[in-house]
Parts: C-alpha cells; structure tokens; sequence
C-alpha cells in the first residue's frame, strides 16, 4: 500500500500564503492524507529528495523576492551543482498568490515551478497565478485551481477502501489542545530555569527590547497626517545594521481591545494555561510562553484587529449554535458568498474583534483551544532604519506615518503598529518595544567617489536619511535628494537637517511641494527640470539612483521621467531609454523600494 503523504510548503510573508496553505492541510486531512504543513525555512531542504508529494504555496514580494522564510530555500534551490534528476520522484503543483499592480507578478511562484520542473519533478498542474487585484481576490483563481488538484492527486492516491471525505459538516479537531491550570498552581520562576546561552543577534524568535528614547511628531499639529520621529536604544543588543536595512517591530493589542475580547468570549484574563499539540511530533508556537495567560496570548499574539479571512468565517460557523447566524457564516465561506464577505469585511476594512460583536451567539460559544486555529498571529513590522551608526552609535531612528483613515464603518480605522508605538511616551517611564533587523532592499555603493541620485518623496525619505548620515561621516559628497512633500510649513521633514547639510556643501537637494501652488509639483516634475545634472551624473560619473515609498503611481512616474532624461539629454529612442533602464536595474545602479 502507498503511504499517502502529503507535504505543504509555504513561503509567506503577509500570511495570506500561510492561510492558503494551512486550507490546503485542512483539506488534505478530509481526504484522509497524512499532511505536514511547513514554512519552507523550517523545513530540511536536503529531505526534499526523497519526498513524492508536495505542494507549494508561495507569495512574491517587494521586487519579484521571495519571502523570508523561503529564503534559505531559495538559495539552496538555485544551486550550480543540483543535478538535473534530483526531484525525478516528486509530483508537485506551486500555487503562487502575488499582486498584478507590481512589474514581478508572481515571480517566484514562476519562477520555483521552473525550477523544480528543471531537477525532474513531475508538475500535477500549471502554477496557479493568484492576483490580490481580482475583485475577489486570489481566491478567484485557487478555488478552482485546487479541484482540479484534488482530481490529480485522489487518481494517484486513492482514498483507502471503506472510506469516504470527511464532510464538510464534520468539525476538524484544533491544532492543540488547551489546559487551563489551577488558580493556587505555582508560578515558575521563567529567569531561573533558562540556562543563561550567549546572547545572539536578535531575531524574530528572541528579539530585543529596545528601550524608547523619544517619539516626536515631525509634521505641523494642523497637518492632516500625524507623522512621528522614533528613537530606540540597542545598547548591548549586538544590532549592526548600515544603510538600506530594515527594523522589524513586534507590535501589541491595545488594552480596551484586550478586555473587550475577553469580555466577548467570556475568557479570563489571568488564567494560566499550557498548550499540547493534537498531532504527535507537531511543536508549539514558538512565540507563546508555556505556561501563559490568556491575556498574553491576546495581548502579544492573536491579531484581532486584522481585517478576517475566509477561513475565520468557516471555522466560526463550526461553532454556531444560532441559525441566522450559521447561515450567514456559511455564506461567507462560501466560493458564491466571496463578492458578499468582500463588501462586509474587506472593503471597509473591518477588524476580526467587529466581526465577533456582529455574531453573539457564536463568539460566546467558541472554545478556547480553537483560538489558534481560528485568528492567525500578529506579524512583525518592517520599517526602513532612518539613521546611521556612525551618526548615532546605539541607537535605531524611524520615521512613520501613523496610519488612520475612515471608511463606511462609523469608527476610524487605526494601523495597529503605528497606533500602538504613537501611544508610546518614554518620559512615563521604561517603555521597551520589541524588534531586530534584517538586510533591507537598497545597497549603497562602495566607491566613496560614486554620486548617489536619492528619490524619495514622504516617509520614503527615511533610507536616505540613513544613508546621507552614513556618507557625510565618510566625509562623502555626490549626495543628491528629491524629496516630495505637500506643504513646506507643514511635512517637510527633518527640514532644519538637509538644510545644514546644503550649507556645509554634502547635499544637493532639490524640493517638490505638491500643495503649495496653483498646479501641483511632484519628485518626477524636479527630475525633469534638472534633467541636464541628472544625465551629466549618469553617463559621466557613473551615478546610482534610489527610489523609495509609496507603491501606487509614484514608481511608474519616476520611472517615466528618468527615461524622458535618457531621451532628451542622452538622445535615446523610447525603446532604448525604456531598455537603459532595466540595464541600470540588473547592474544594481537604480534600486528602488516600494510599499502599498
């Protein structure tokens, strides 16, 4: 008899590939398959080999890059020396989950699909090509996709005799089970019983609590947007970091959504519980405590303030025991009720703690040890580093936009990083904010005598704060910065900063204040005024150009008039500035970061 074996490997980085993955599990459970869903980082590579199953869900991010925890995967793939029928055993599918407003749409789902396809394996499908932009998301595409995938995979293995799908109206057991401890238990000591390992660099698993230094608002209070200046201090921590590097902060759950949680499932707060995994040899969160308290795992884990997904919806009805209220959850998860949970949930952005005030009978009926199962963790925040080591030994600046907005919902909307670090006064006290740092997108070159072209309009200007603080100690001039903004009296940051640098004659800097005129002026306009500098730069000196923020018509832009350069000034064809371009891009000489 064949062992049906199933492996899920998944590479995600905002957790929607995670989600997909973890349905697939759950899928794969019904149709009576032994499945292991792994990120692919924590999966031994070497194995892969002797697999005969496996399928991969992965997302694409940033600039067609792989995730961070497919990193190390990734590397490990694309080596010279794999030979070409290393995978010759292995049936696989790759359901790739990307964003069609960006260039590299699905990438490395692409891209993975080759490859392995390369070393032997055997593709059971096409790779599926999810599009965050399809008004119903990539769902659209991976509803149909996986029938199709299950038709392939029960003709190679077929559902032992005797046995039939689990029905869909039969609840899977959790992830773990959930044991609450006696009230007069002991409290071990946690500081006593770690044995004191050398510290290493801190990572997403053993962060750093960095003290907060200051947190100063950087835009007018009559200003619309409420823009904020944030130093820690990592003194002792072992963060190295240079400019173009990311900071990653851990954020938490607000008290009065803690408590209303609790409240809503009638949870309390301090009871202390120990979590035991349901399949043998599956390992526990690696971020929760053991034991903990429910309102640690509230507070520092669960993400209710995350828009749901459709799986929520699905896994809530399980535990429905009002009508109205199960048929509408049903609906929700539904592939026909997907147009319907868009305009309840995505669209005006509501969070998963509205969605359980919207459904009583079933919120109160949740059992505890399927909170895991149903509301996925918090993740980490990237924030490019604003500040240099050489300018400020010890400490990590950012500059962050606190995100608040209004949609059809009566209550504002509220990002939960940036509310929570805005709150953050250091001169009540300690006030520490978990983090560590990773390799960022931009590298600044080596040669002290290469001009730097930095566009970066808005918070985009943080990674060249860094890096002009970086060059200016280096005693490096050639720094040339576009910076965009609405109004000068208002958001113009860190004003009185650039302007001491023009003085002493380290920055060009060349400003674009989009409201403070009739017509409004943007970066690309500042780039096309002074187009003859831009090119003089570019051919004779060999400059390299940096582009950060927004992702919505910025790049394209910006792309735009640095070609118009390359026609006007150098004499290109469209075609040849348009290829210039992708040039500079492959040779590392324009980079550019962008978020949405």
């Amino acid at each position: 008899m064949v062992e049906r074996k199933l492996l899920v490997l998944f590479g995600s980085q905002t957790g929607t590939a995670q989600d997909t993955a973890e349905r697939i599990g759950r899928e794969a459970k019904r149709r009576h398959f032994q499945c292991r869903v792994e990120a692919l980082d924590s999966y031994d590579v070497a194995n892969l080999i002797n697999e005969l199953l496996v399928v991969f869900v992965c997302a694409t991010t940033g600039q067609g890059d792989p995730p961070d925890n497919m990193k190390m995967f990734w590397r490990f793939l694309f080596r010279k020396n794999l030979p070409p029928g290393s995978l010759c055993q292995l049936d696989y599918a790759v359901l790739g989950l990307g964003d069609s407003s960006y260039p590299k749409f699905n990438f490395v789902a692409k891209k993975l699909h080759k490859r392995v396809l390369q070393l032997g394996g055997n593709p059971l499908l096409p790779v599926a090509l999810g599009d965050d932009q399809h008004d119903l998301g990539p769902d659209a595409v991976v509803d149909p996709w996986l029938l199709a995938l299950w038709d392939k995979i029960l003709a190679l293995y077929p559902l032992p005799p005797g046995l039939e799908i689990i029905s869909p109206d039969v609840r899977l057991p959790p992830k773990y089970t959930l044991h609450y401890l006696a009230e007069d238990s002991p409290h071990p000591n946690g500081g006593l019983l770690q044995p004191t390992a050398p510290r290493a660099v801190p990572s997403e698993l053993h962060p750093f609590a960095a003290r907060v230094v200051s947190n100063q608002r950087v835009t007018a209070e009559s200003h619309f947007q409420d823009v904020r200046l944030i130093e820690f201090d990592v003194t002792g921590s072992g963060i190295m970091f240079s400019a173009g590097d990311v900071v990653m902060i851990q954020p938490q759950n607000c008290p009065e959504d803690v408590q209303q949680f609790c409240q809503l499932l009638r949870l309390d707060p301090d009871r202390r519980f120990v979590l035991k995994p349901t399949e043998p040899g599956a390992s526990l969160p690696a971020l929760l405590p053991q034991p903990c308290t429910i309102r640690h795992l509230v507070t520092h884990y669960l993400d209710i303030s995350c828009v749901p997904r459709r799986s929520f919806f699905e896994l809530l009805s399980y535990f429905s025991t009002n009508e109205l209220e199960r048929e509408k959850l049903q609906e929700f998860s539904s592939a026909q009720g997907q147009e319907e949970l868009y305009s309840y949930c995505n669209r005006p952005r509501r969070t998963t703690l509205e969605a359980l005030w919207d459904f009583p009978h079933t919120t109160c009926a949740i059992p505890p040890e399927y909170l895991l199962d149903l509301i996925p963790r918090i993740r980490p925040r990237a924030f490019s580093i604003a500040s240099s080591m050489l300018a400020h030994p010890d400490r990590i600046q950012i500059l962050m936009a606190v995100v608040r907005y209004k949609t059809r919902l009566s209550k504002p909307r509220h990002g939960l990083c940036s509310t929570w670090l805005a709150s953050l006064n250091p001169e009540q006290g300690d006030v520490r904010v978990p983090l560590w740092v990773k390799k960022g997108g931009l590298k600044f070159p080596a040669d002290p005598d290469t001009p730097v072209i930095m566009i970066g309009p808005g918070t985009g200007v943080a990674p060249f704060r860094a890096a002009t603080q970086e060059r200016v100690a280096q005693g490096r001039r050639g720094n040339y910065l576009f910076f965009g903004c609405r109004q000068k009296s208002k958001d113009f940051y860190c004003q009185a900063e650039w302007e001491e640098l023009v003085t002493k004659g380290f920055l060009t800097l060349f400003t674009a204040f989009s409201r403070d005129q009739e017509e409004k002026v943007y970066v690309q306009h500042r780039i096309q005024e002074n187009r003859r500098l831009v090119w003089e730069l570019l051919s004779s000196r060999s400059a390299h150009v940096y582009l950060a923020g927004n992702a919505k018509q910025m790049p394209a832009a910006v792309a735009e008039a640095l070609q118009s350069v390359l026609q006007l000034e150098g004499g290109l064809s469209p075609s040849e500035a348009e290829e210039h371009l992708a040039a500079l891009e492959r040779s590392q000489r324009f980079q550019s970061e962008t978020w949405s």
